[in-house]
């Protein structure tokens, strides 16, 4: 029980370096598409992540069968229909609502995870969660907000198809390669980028690929998708879906702090308490498990 507890508390500690890591590329992807199209950088970050995961893990993709090709499809199409509809939003509303609303997954997931595979998620991961939410309203709160319209309806589609990523990673990584599994997941997201590219943008070339646009196809290509969705994948099987939802809220804690030391953000005093918050959140979910567990260890 405590070599599991361990490899739990391992992958936790792991998929907090994956919010961390997609948090730390939010202002260097902000700052590429401000002259390239949302779908032309989606493609090319998919195009090579997917080319340098076929050149490394090569021997792994050479094996996939027909049921892990089958779920990677799966998870491809959630994931890039989460970045689409979260793209759209965007164009509607404004970046705190988007932000706000996508970060629902955390509520989403154990609820999606009890209607999909009828697992009941621990009271302290639906308690952390709803904390995480109250945190991330405060995180991300815009007093000039006019209401739910459309943009609000794609942001909330968005936060569906993420909490639909998480659940079925956390049963997809417990059955198939994940090297495999993650390939083909970008392949699709690349391929969908390139339709949305073509159709939505008329235009597949960034104007250059120097400067801004190349620092950030680096760092997400490596850090905020190869490192990200790898360790995701290999990590989510130790961990429960409620949790990974709950630390992936940490993206805009670590954004804003990269923001402020970085990019010369600021917080205010409301954005700093949402932070805590969902630290708070984290934690009632790591402590409550972890004394539930100790509880019933006593028991036996």
């Amino acid at each position: 029980m405590i070599k599991t507890k361990l490899k739990e508390f391992g992958a936790d500690i792991s998929l907090l370096l994956v919010a961390i890591a997609w948090g730390g590329t939010f202002f260097i992807v902000q700052d590429a598409v401000e002259d390239t199209p949302v779908y032309v950088f989606l493609f090319w970050r998919f195009f090579f992540a997917t080319l340098l995961m076929g050149m490394i893990f090569y021997k792994h993709i050479l094996r996939v069968d027909k049921q892990t090709l089958k779920a990677g499809i799966t998870l491809g199409t959630f994931m890039f229909l989460g970045f689409a509809f979260q793209t759209f939003g965007l164009t509607y509303t404004y970046s705190s609502t988007v932000a706000f609303i996508t970060g629902l997954n955390v509520v989403i997931v154990p609820f999606a995870v009890f209607l999909i595979f009828k697992k009941k998620a621990s009271i302290y991961s639906i308690f952390g969660a709803v904390v995480a939410v109250v945190g991330l309203f405060f995180l991300t709160k815009n007093e000039s907000t006019g209401g739910f319209g459309i943009g609000e309806i794609y942001s909330f589609i968005c936060a569906i198809m993420f909490a639909l990523h998480i659940t079925f990673t956390d049963s997809y990584s417990k059955k198939y390669n994940a090297f495999a599994l993650v390939t083909v997941q970008f392949a699709v997201v690349a391929l969908f980028s390139f339709i949305g590219a073509i159709g939505l943008d008329g235009v597949i070339m960034p104007k250059s690929f120097g400067g801004v646009f190349m620092q950030a196809l680096i760092a997400t290509v490596l850090f905020a998708t190869i490192f990200a969705f790898l360790v995701q994948t290999i990590m989510q099987k130790f961990t429960t879906p409620a949790k990974t939802a709950i630390i992936f809220t940490m993206e805009p804690v670590s954004a804003g702090i990269f923001g402020y030391y970085l990019a010369d953000e600021s917080f205010v005093l409301s954005q700093i308490a949402g932070a805590m918050l969902i630290v708070s959140g984290m934690l009632i979910a790591e402590l409550g498990t972890y004394l539930r567990n100790k509880r019933i260890n006593a028991t036996l």
